[in-house]
């Protein structure tokens, strides 16, 4: 974000569900996603912030688990410089200098991130403060990003963050990454440098600027990925109400899955080594009260489960917004977790005192419990839209559940499934966050198979483990796969003798055993094609003892090497919500085709056509059927167009059919 007051709409609580029937939640153990990194849960500090470092707020975020402090703030890092602690243009508080900032992630216990001057800075400051950093005072900082929200300078439209640059085109940014690269690292070699993104979906994903030959995630990975270790992206996907910001999360798996499909693709033989940070993020309204609490909680687990390596939320300190009500509850429309204690210009309205956890805090501590370095994600659905669940298996083989309740008014009685695994018999530990309440509570509640969550409420539930973890086979590495369009040869690394390997595929929050073998490779038949699926393996030993899940594969099969028809699905000019779309369909028979339906589903829910051309387009859900009466020529091609809509990431269709026939896609 660019600065550090910034302002939040009034919104109205969603209307409460009545006559609720019991929540079906499923865990299963053996559907392992990402691990749990030392640095997962992280929170930004900013220059302007008076309290940066001091005991009171580095103790309070030990206490939330924080593991990782970003530094020294949003937009301000591109016109920070370090040498002489000032940002021209911009508030510098008192006692916020790097020393002080490196003192209060010490007393936190939290690496830190430290932004780089991309856009009033040099290489040399930024190699500079390296070697102030590591060599000089031995601080060991490891992750420098270069710069911030750099595609925010003008050469979209839109300019908020400063740069001095004259070309300020994403090929400029990633000839620049390349520079700073090169200079830190021939300080410190051992430091990881992360690149700016956009998050699949946000603006100005997708957009290519003027005279650029792709969009700024293209150009970026294309030209600077055999440089970085990671990328960085901000999200905030805004929502008129606290019930649309909250539908949000379920976005997070189509994101994350996307930016991963763009650094395979553009980042070629340097893909396997980049990593994913999120940095940024926050919500427009209820900022301070339950919506962003739940937010919080929800997006954290999301992302961290998906293998983002660190979440930060933007930020510890802020300062007070548009005040609003919200569920009941005064929201002060701060992006900050804690109170900066001022007050309207009036004074009609003040903040609690300085630093008063706001409920994001709560949620964060809730987060840090939950999620904890070690730990692995596993499967967790629910029946119901508005319960979230996520699960983790620590190391001793207990399971952690968080179920966030979304629903402002009503309670739900939850029934938890689980699969492989037991549950120890005895009352579970239940931590609890509700709305409005001024820390979170811990008290043993309810069953391992039943608990009632009351209305916007966060819940972690841990259970012990009945099953024998010790003498367990370790968790194979992650497997690799060798795709066709209705086939998966799925294989992996050995972990031991005389060891059986079950491979799963994920559905949700439960794991289908799609077969079993001594070996080290199975081929699933018999798949969908154009589908993307998720799988994983899991050892068993000759006493019936298995391992945790490896880590997941997710592959998408492809579409038929050869067929009636070959289909071309383009975006030709996009513009962040909604592009033209073109389709050119080829008949590759010897006959003619009198009068045709090509048919496709869009992969998620947030996307639509709002019209078509060159044929007749009609929708029913996710289905579009385009038709013509025309005449499709023996190995003859035609074209149909459309103007797409989306509001979320947008994953192009991949599976075609025409008159029936699944299509070669190209």
């Amino acid at each position: 974000m660019a600065s550090g007051v910034f302002v939040a709409a009034v919104a109205t609580a969603p209307s409460s569900a009545h006559a609720l029937a019991t929540t079906r939640v499923d865990v299963d153990v053996r559907a392992g996603l990402a691990g749990v990194a030392d640095q997962a849960v992280g929170v930004n500090h900013a220059i302007w912030d008076s309290q940066l470092g001091t005991p009171a707020v580095a103790d309070l975020l030990k206490d939330a688990g924080v593991g990782m402090l970003r530094y020294p703030g949003g937009s301000y890092a591109d016109i920070y410089h370090w040498e002489n602690h000032t940002a021209p243009g911009g508030y510098v508080a008192p006692n916020t200098d790097f020393d002080t900032f490196m003192a209060g992630a010490q007393r936190t216990g939290a690496e830190p991130m430290i932004i780089a001057n991309y856009g009033t800075g040099t290489a040399q400051e930024a190699a500079g403060w390296v070697r102030y950093a590591n060599v000089e005072k031995d601080y060991d900082v490891t992750y420098w990003t270069i710069g911030n929200e750099n595609y925010g300078n003008g050469h979209y439209g839109a300019a908020w963050e400063a740069d001095d640059h004259a070309d300020k085109s994403p090929k400029e940014y990633a000839a620049t990454v390349i520079a700073y690269a090169e200079a830190m690292k021939a300080v410190d070699p051992k430091i990881k440098i992360g690149a700016v993104l956009t998050m699949p979906g946000n603006w100005p994903d997708a957009i290519v600027g003027a005279g650029d030959q792709g969009s700024w995630n293209q150009e970026v990975l294309t030209r600077a990925g055999h440089v970085i270790d990671f990328v960085d992206v901000h999200w905030y996907p805004g929502g008129g109400t606290p019930a649309e910001t909250l539908t949000k999360p379920a976005q997070i798996q189509d994101a994350v899955w996307t930016l991963r499909q763009q650094i395979e693709r553009y980042a070629a033989a340097s893909a396997g080594r980049i990593r994913i940070s999120m940095t940024e993020t926050n919500v427009e309204v209820g900022r301070n009260t339950q919506p962003g609490a739940l937010f919080l909680a929800d997006v954290y687990s999301g992302l961290l489960a998906q293998g983002v390596f660190t979440v930060h939320w933007w930020n510890v300190h802020n300062g007070l917004g548009t005040v609003s009500t919200v569920a009941g509850q005064t929201d002060y429309g701060d992006y900050g977790l804690l109170s900066s204690g001022n007050c309207t210009a009036d004074n009609a309205v003040c903040q609690p005192p300085m630093n008063t956890p706001f409920a994001p805090y709560h949620a964060l501590s809730l987060v840090g419990d939950f999620a904890r370095p070690g730990d692995r994600f596993i499967a967790a659905g629910s029946g119901d839209a508005l319960v979230s669940t996520h699960a983790v298996r620590r190391a001793n083989g207990d399971v952690a559940v968080l179920m966030i309740n979304k629903d402002p008014d009503a309670e739900r009685t939850v029934s938890l499934n689980y699969h492989g695994f037991t549950a120890a018999v005895g009352t579970p530990t239940v931590s609890t966050y509700t709305s409005g309440a001024g820390a979170v509570t811990t008290a043993p509640a309810g069953t391992a198979t039943s608990q009632k969550l009351p209305p916007y409420s966060i819940s972690l539930l841990t259970v012990k483990s009945a099953d024998a973890v010790t003498g367990a086979p370790r968790a194979p590495a992650q497997p690799t796969a060798t795709v066709t369009d209705r086939s998966a040869t799925i294989s992996w690394q050995s972990t031991g003798s005389g060891l059986k390997y079950e491979v799963y595929r994920q559905h949700g929050g439960t794991a289908e055993l799609l077969g079993e073998t001594t070996g080290t490779s199975l081929t699933a038949n018999n798949l969908e094609p154009g589908r993307r699926y998720t799988v994983n393996v899991v050892a068993r030993d000759g006493s019936g003892r298995a391992s945790a899940g490896s880590p997941p594969l997710t592959f998408t099969t492809g579409t038929p090497a050869t067929s009636a028809c070959t289909v071309k699905f383009r975006d030709v000019n996009d513009w962040g919500n909604g592009y033209v779309g073109q389709v050119d369909i080829t008949n590759n028979t010897a006959a003619a085709v009198n009068g045709w339906t090509l048919t496709f589903t869009w992969p998620t829910t947030w996307q639509s056509v709002s019209s078509g051309w060159n044929a007749t387009w009609t929708s029913s859900g996710r289905t579009v059927r385009v038709t013509s009466d025309g005449t499709l020529a023996a190995g003859g091609s035609t074209g149909v167009g459309f103007v797409g809509n989306y509001s979320g990431p947008n994953v192009l269709p991949t599976v075609f059919t025409l008159n029936g026939n699944v299509c070669t896609s190209v």
